[in-house]
């Protein structure tokens, strides 16, 4: 009845005041992003947008310095050629991590993939996402028990080797690349998992089916099809790793001198928020100049 009230109104030039109209699509859409990117706004662009201004400043703006704007904060690799070397560090020390981290998640995920079903990957799964569930600082000093001298390994070796010497690498690069994929491997892992469980079962038993040797079902199906999850893994590792400041300082000691912990160093001790905030924006200008190369190789190779 209602439907051939509105049809006759129509008919009439005319719409029945009753009949609610819904709304334009663009009202519901910007409802329902508002409080999301509102809280972006306010809790990341607006202390980005701070940072900024602050590297543009001679002198921190909390203290007694006149505060001018230049932008001799950002010629500091320059007038500090010392910085480029430790840049030079940090961008490796991502670049290890992430390449063990793709390695290590991947096969994890294969075999979580193929490997398992039901209970046991459910089981798998909470075992992967564990870390996360323990303070980031207690699993970095735990790593110092088990990698110094005496510690856990050296007990371990000499149970079987009385007379072998410490294999401590604590205060090492390899003890701060050791902790940083303890505790950002989860993350490939995941990512490699959600696009490897994707793929159709049928793909990998017809590529059987018809010879394909486990290598090649490897390299030509399953590592391109699970490219997306590489991708996106190496890009949440790598650049949270180049500026982190914890487990270079815990575990590398005099050799854990990163961008990361000089950043920090600016803001917690020497008070020079303009020099820590220019160098954290370079580093950030230098990452997304690494990754914008490697994405147009990667939409080369995709359209070759």
């Amino acid at each position: 009845m209602q439907n051939d009230q509105l049809a006759l109104a129509q008919t009439r030039g005319s719409v029945d005041p009753r009949v609610k109209r819904p709304l334009p699509t663009w009202v519901s859409t910007t409802a329902l992003l508002l409080p999301t990117y509102g809280w972006l706004t306010l809790a990341v662009f607006l202390p980005l947008l701070t940072m900024l201004a602050f590297s543009f400043m001679s002198a921190t703006p909390m203290g007694k310095t006149p505060v001018e704007f230049t932008l001799k904060q950002y010629r500091a690799f320059i007038d500090q050629p010392y910085l480029l070397r430790i840049g030079f560090n940090s961008l490796m020390m991502g670049f290890w991590t992430t390449l063990f981290c793709a390695i290590l998640g991947f096969l994890a995920a294969v075999a979580l993939v193929r490997a398992t079903v039901g209970k046991a990957r459910e089981a798998l799964l909470v075992l992967i996402l564990l870390p996360f569930w323990t303070n980031g600082l207690v699993r970095v000093f735990s790593w110092t028990m088990v990698l110094r001298e005496n510690g856990f390994l050296d007990n371990i070796l000499h149970m079987v080797a009385p007379d072998a010497g410490s294999i401590s690498i604590l205060y090492t690069r390899y003890a701060v690349v050791l902790g940083l994929v303890h505790g950002y491997l989860p993350y490939m892992i995941l990512t490699c998992y959600i696009a490897l469980v994707t793929i159709d079962d049928a793909i990998i038993e017809a590529a059987a089916s018809l010879g394909a040797r486990w290598w090649t079902i490897l390299y030509k199906i399953l590592i391109p099809m699970a490219a997306p999850g590489l991708i996106s893994g190496a890009v949440l590792i790598f650049i949270p790793v180049i500026g982190s400041f914890m487990e270079p300082r815990i575990l590398g000691g005099r050799v854990g001198v990163t961008m990361g912990t000089v950043i920090e160093d600016q803001f917690t001790q020497a008070f020079n928020w303009p020099l820590g905030a220019s160098l954290s924006f370079t580093l950030l200008a230098v990452v997304l100049a690494i990754f914008a190369t490697f994405s147009g190789v990667l939409r080369g190779r995709t359209a070759g």
